[in-house]
């Protein structure tokens, strides 16, 4: 690894992709330091504790447990160091509207069954999806996730040819997963995750079926205390490698260039020889520099797609509920008219999908006995009005469709209760239309046609998190952070 030693740095943000930039450049020598707007760690990983109860705000599925192996044992540790994990078994529960209920357990054998009752020759059509996932995940991940190629002409090597070929690279989920089942439930079951990637199953390549082997062959698992338990062992990490950190300090400008940075905040300026920005990128560039020193202008970040905002219920609950797993999905039959109404004609939706978050299931440390903790997470459009009137009335219509579908009657058990929605995230996170995620993951929006890492007009200055390669996730934002250290290694290490 290159050296930095001597060199100081400044992160922006205490996200996900802030603390994992911020380990990377600690461990070649250089003083970091992390500056955080809000009262702690995390970023949209945060937490809320309330009358004994503790959510975790924003990510709550732990998968792709391989990144986080590879990027603690870069620094010669490894997870269990800063936190145990459970296998869920369930991974997660399925609840569709006409009254079906399927478990994906780590059965794979199970699961195949339970695809064959739904449709013909869909268990082996699952056992050759899943090699084809396993495959593209693999080749992606090594030559395509791990590696940033910033360039078309990155892309035009033979090497990259020969290991692309094979791949599902192009067309969408939609028409990928329909080539495999038939069964609109199958589909659906295929294409869930898309709503973690922020894009629906119309407008995300079919690259990303990668998300199956994910899903059904290394498992969903939970860490100890929780995604803010991640955070929590990635900020003793980083304090071992020399980080220092700092909440409640917003940045306010970005002044100067490599070498003579002055990052300004309410409690006084910070210098720096570098900075890298974890907070959201359009609001860095459209905020925190002035017209000259910006990559894009206005325009820019208004054409884009983005990810859906979230409508989130933190609910401590009196006494269980069986009928939920730790990961419970909630789906209409049909699911086009909700991603209608996120990326086509914006509304509240009328027929929500949704999911629900039961971590009291495994973890008894974050309700109080006798209670559960639950959340419920509804993706809606980015720039929707978001009015204490309107949230309310949601509210009575989630908690009215959890009642009917899922035979868990919330209405009258609620000792705590919070909402969060696209206001919050725009005011907590400076999130650009209050989008829960960032940038989505269409074709035109993957890979190389996503912002760069590095500032396209400020030397010395960088970018990491969910809006650059490889993108949005947990997992993508630890790499991105490990990609945007390698900018700066190349640029000024020795």
């Amino acid at each position: 690894m290159k050296s930095l030693a001597g060199e100081s740095v400044l992160v922006i943000g205490a996200g996900v992709g802030g603390l994992s930039t911020a380990c990377y450049l600690a461990d070649a020598g250089a003083e970091v330091r992390v500056i955080e707007k809000n009262e702690q760690l995390g970023g949209r990983a945060s937490r809320l504790e309330k009358d004994g109860f503790r959510f975790d705000m924003g990510p709550s599925w732990y998968l792709m447990p391989d990144v986080f192996e590879r990027f603690f044992a870069t620094f010669d540790r490894e997870p269990t160091a800063y936190y145990e994990l459970t296998h869920l078994d369930p991974h997660y529960r399925i609840f569709f509207k006409d009254g079906d209920q399927v478990d994906i357990t780590p059965d794979l054998e199970r699961t195949k069954d339970i695809f064959e009752e739904y449709e013909s020759g869909a268990g082996e059509a699952l056992e050759r999806y899943l090699e084809k996932s396993a495959l593209n995940y693999e080749v992606g991940m090594e030559h395509f996730v791990y590696e940033d190629r910033e360039r078309i002409r990155d892309y035009l090597d033979l090497d990259v040819a020969r290991q692309a070929r094979g791949l599902s690279l192009l067309g969408s989920m939609q028409g990928h997963v329909e080539k495999y089942f038939d069964h609109p439930k199958l589909q659906q079951i295929m294409q869930y995750t898309l709503v973690f990637l922020g894009g629906s199953p119309r407008n995300t390549p079919a690259l990303y079926n990668l998300m199956s082997h994910v899903d059904f062959n290394l498992g969903v698992w939970y860490p100890e205390n929780g995604l803010g338990g991640v955070i929590d062992g990635m900020a003793d990490l980083g304090r071992e490698l020399g980080v220092t950190y700092e909440t409640d300090r917003p940045a306010t400008q970005i002044k100067g260039r490599e070498g003579a940075f002055l990052v300004e905040t309410p409690s006084g300026p910070i210098e720096a020889d570098f900075v890298v920005s974890n907070a959201d990128y359009a609001h860095t560039e459209q905020e925190l520099l002035t017209p000259e020193r910006r990559g894009y202008d206005a325009d820019y970040w208004e054409s884009k797609t983005y990810a859906p905002s979230a409508f989130l219920l933190y609910m401590g609950v009196e006494g269980d509920v069986p009928e939920l797993a730790h990961h419970t999905l909630v789906l209409p039959t049909d699911w086009d008219e909700h991603f209608d109404q996120i990326f086509d004609d914006p509304a509240w939706p009328d027929d929500p999908a949704y999911y629900l978050c039961v971590p009291s299931e495994t973890d008894d440390t974050v309700a109080p006995e006798g209670h559960s903790n639950l959340f419920v997470l509804v993706p809606i459009a980015p720039g929707l009005e978001d009015t204490s009137e309107l949230r309310a009335s949601y509210r009575d219509h989630v908690l009215d469709d959890i009642a009917e579908h899922t035979g868990t009657d919330l209405r009258d058990r609620l000792v705590v209760e919070e909402s969060f929605c696209v206001e919050d995230f725009a005011d907590r996170y400076n999130s650009f239309q209050g989008t829960a995620l960032g940038m989505a993951h269409t074709l035109r929006q993957t890979a190389l046609f996503r912002p760069p890492h590095r500032s396209k007009k400020v030397d010395g200055l960088y970018f990491t998190g969910s809006y650059t390669t490889p993108g949005i996730g947990v997992p993508m934002c630890l790499i991105s952070g490990e990609l945007t250290a390698e900018k700066v290694f190349a640029d000024y290490g020795e």
